[in-house]
Order: structure tokens, then sequence, then C-alpha cells
């Protein structure tokens, strides 16, 4: 296995993993931008006001991004199998 591929094993492991995290990580992001920009303008400051619309929002999308987040787990999978027959020496 020669530098090479090992360097473009790695990039496509880290673009998997940044296309698998992004659509949680955004969704947490918007929902903890919502509720901090109301509890600045309502001046309340409840720690369950600020878990549980975050905790809703990253289920919500797992729920509607899971399918697709699969696939794009289980085709980078089939893609490394694939591989390994030429990876050996």
């Amino acid at each position: 296995m020669s530098e090479r591929e090992v360097l473009d094993i790695g990039r496509q492991f880290l673009f998997v993993t940044l296309q698998l995290a992004l659509p949680i990580l955004l969704a947490g992001l918007a929902a903890g931008t919502i509720v901090s920009i109301f509890q600045a303008v309502t001046q309340i400051q409840e720690f369950t006001l600020t878990f549980v619309p975050k905790l809703l929002a990253v289920i919500l999308a797992l729920t509607l991004f899971g399918s697709w987040m699969l696939s794009v787990l289980l085709n980078f999978f089939i893609s490394m199998f694939n591989r390994l027959p030429a990876l050996s020496p």
C-alpha cells in the first residue's frame, strides 16, 4: 500500500464523516440559535429551554436524514471492501 492510497482513504474517510455529521450539527446549531434569541428577548434563563429543543432538532434531523446517512455510510464501506484485494501486497 503506497502513501498515496493511505492518504486517499483517509481523505475519503474524513469527507464521509463530515457528510454524516453536518446535518445533525446544523440542526442543533439552528435550534440553539433560535432558543438563544428567544432567551435574550424574553430574559428567561431556563436550562431545559436550551436542552430540549436541541435534542428534538437532533432527533428530527436523524429521522429526516437517517436513510440518506445510512446509504452514504454503506457506499463508503462497500468501496473500502472492494479496494481490499488491491491493497494487499
